[in-house]
């Protein structure tokens, strides 16, 4: 009979890897009923009436105001500012990835005098507050005229354009781009393919997967911004959901039930993005990590 192999306590290797299997799954589901149970919680509390979500001991099942609560949100201008959460979110997106993807690019594929020092000063940015350029940024939307208008307060173009050129996504797709062989470039060159071609033929679709995280943080940057939107927007049309959800916060009534569904449907947009596109999300952000 073959013998059973023992590991140095004397237990037998498939009974001790089965053991170490079993902890891990514990160690795993603790760690996730920790990490989703505020979620579910937040869900729960927001379909309870405003004088039932601070109650002890609290709620651990759904009530029945949920759509009254929803009700009561877009009576107070929750889907005008739902609307310019979505509007921002996704036009900074798209315009943010494409400008990082041009300047990562030229970054990390062109020869010029200068490049290690402008890539250094993109990268200095990172180390500015934002909050400290926030007063002369005002100043400058304040001056601003736009097609007639006397000034960007108040505007979608206030909020979109003093971040575009992003510092971070310039430097993941100039890490991304470094990793793409320049003999692929170089053979699309000697096909006869232009520069722009050869970039968005050829560069771009062996960047998707960074393209992809790219996209998903920059939406998210937008979507939870709430500095900045709360300085630039003075119009109550304008306002961003993290802006309108503040103003949910009265000096002395407060609808936590409104609060609640206004936090959960403003957390919800983000978490199915994540679930939808996890995977090139984690593969995008570590697509730069190791250069091959």
């Amino acid at each position: 009979m073959a013998k059973t192999k023992l590991a140095n306590d004397g237990m037998p290797k498939s009974l001790v890897s089965r053991f170490q299997r079993i902890m891990i799954y514990i160690v795993l589901v603790i760690g996730a009923f920790f990490s989703l149970f505020p979620f579910y919680y937040m869900f729960v509390q927001a379909s309870q009436p405003s004088s039932e979500v601070l109650r002890f001991p609290p709620h651990l099942w759904f009530g029945s105001s949920a759509w009254a609560n929803i009700q009561g949100l877009f009576a107070n201008g929750f889907g005008r500012s739902l609307f310019n959460s979505a509007f921002i979110a996704v036009v900074y997106a798209s315009l943010s990835v494409f400008i990082a993807s041009l300047a990562g690019y030229a970054f990390a594929k062109f020869r010029f005098r200068g490049r290690s020092v402008l890539f250094g000063m993109f990268l200095l940015v990172l180390m500015i507050p934002y909050h400290v350029t926030a007063v002369p940024l005002f100043q400058l939307m304040a001056k601003i005229t736009f097609f007639g208008n006397p000034t960007w307060i108040s505007s979608y173009q206030a909020v979109i354009l003093p971040a575009l050129a992003n510092p971070f996504g310039i430097f993941l797709m100039r890490q991304s781009m470094q990793a793409l062989p320049d003999d692929l470039l170089d053979a699309a060159r000697m096909d006869g393919a232009s520069e722009w071609r050869v970039f968005t033929k050829v560069a771009l679709p062996t960047m998707r997967p960074t393209l992809a995280a790219l996209a998903i943080y920059s939406f998210m940057f937008q979507w939870n911004s709430f500095f900045w939107p709360l300085i630039i927007m003075r119009d109550k049309a304008m306002e961003t959901l993290p802006v309108r959800i503040n103003a949910l916060v009265g000096l002395s009534i407060i609808d936590y039930g409104q609060l609640m569904m206004g936090t959960a449907l403003t957390t919800l947009p983000i978490m199915m993005i994540f679930i939808a596109f996890q995977r090139q999300f984690i593969s995008g952000a570590l697509a730069g990590a190791v250069k091959g």
